[in-house]
């Protein structure tokens, strides 16, 4: 059962696509993760891309703000393009702070084949990885509405989502999470 299993979400991955979309707070490890899944799915012969939503924001988003209502329609980007691809059969890892409960769950809604990952750091371990200084310019008041600290981000109400944990070395939980979910057979 488990093999034929295994077989049939490969198919299913690999022939209508698939969106994992990574949630969290800045540097939480969002595009880490999607870039090290990234490299696996490539590995095993799967048509991937990942959307990291800096790069859609600066590229695609450019006109708008961090208001609720812009941060959804950037959203509602990201998940238009995920879902084109995904259409074509690739499997999507999409990489965006997402930090509304509604949009996400839009975004699952439209999509069909849609696994949200909840990339759970605590904010200390957040501010330390901040390369690009935003979270110490969010505290100054330098930056308004910066998620986390003056916007909420809304963690996912179901336990059942898989959820990276800070503690967890990446390499064992990305193979986790490609195994729960099957699109990769996982050597041990």
């Amino acid at each position: 059962m488990e093999a034929r299993s295994r077989r049939n979400n490969l198919f299913f991955a690999s022939n209508e696509g698939l969106v994992v979309w990574f949630t969290g707070l800045s540097s939480s490890g969002k595009t880490t993760l999607s870039r090290a899944v990234y490299n696996l799915l490539m590995q095993a012969g799967h048509r991937a891309e990942i959307l990291d939503g800096d790069v859609i924001r600066r590229k695609l988003c450019r006109e708008l703000g961090f208001s609720k209502q812009d941060r959804d329609e950037n959203i509602r980007r990201i998940g238009f393009v995920a879902n084109v691809l995904k259409r074509h059969g690739v499997i999507v890892l999409v990489s965006a702070i997402s930090p509304y409960r509604e949009i996400r769950q839009e975004m699952r809604n439209r999509m069909g084949n849609f696994i949200e990952v909840y990339v759970n750091a605590p904010l200390s371990i957040c501010e330390e990885r901040d390369a690009k200084d935003l979270y110490r310019r969010a505290r100054a008041g330098e930056l308004k509405g910066f998620t986390g600290i003056d916007d909420p981000y809304e963690p996912p109400f179901s336990r059942k989502l898989p959820a990276a944990q800070i503690g967890n070395p990446l390499k064992r939980a990305r193979k986790r999470w490609l195994k729960r979910f099957m699109l990769i057979p996982i050597k041990r």
